[in-house]
């Protein structure tokens, strides 16, 4: 099994990010798909979820109106669209797949907003 991170960075203020998270060795259709984000010094902290099909997606009150997650099950991808970024959404990112039973992680990757 295997997630990979990618699309992160720096970025300014007001501008826009995507990062995705490639898997496999799974069945990623299965799969809820999450982003969580982990400040220095912060607990690690939820930002987004998407149900399997898709058709589904919850969100952060932190990101709410800020973040689009959404998913390409041809592709075993899952993306996060940041749009206007904070400096307070400086952190590191990190894919999560969840099942019933099965949890797998990321290695994450580093997101930096800062002018």
């Amino acid at each position: 099994v295997q997630l990979v991170e990618s699309g992160g960075g720096s970025v300014q203020p007001g501008g826009s990010l995507r990062l995705s998270c490639a898997a496999s060795g799974f069945t990623f259709s299965s799969y809820v798909m999450n982003w969580y984000r982990q400040a220095p010094g912060k607990e690690r902290q939820w930002v987004a979820r998407i149900a399997g099909t898709g058709g589904s997606t919850n969100y952060g009150d932190s990101v709410k109106g800020r973040c689009t997650i959404s998913r390409d099950n041809a592709k075993n991808t899952v993306y996060l669209q940041m749009h206007s970024p904070k400096p307070e959404d400086s952190a590191v990112y990190y894919c999560n797949a969840a099942r019933q039973w099965d949890d797998y992680w990321g290695q994450g990757i580093q997101v930096t907003v800062s002018s």
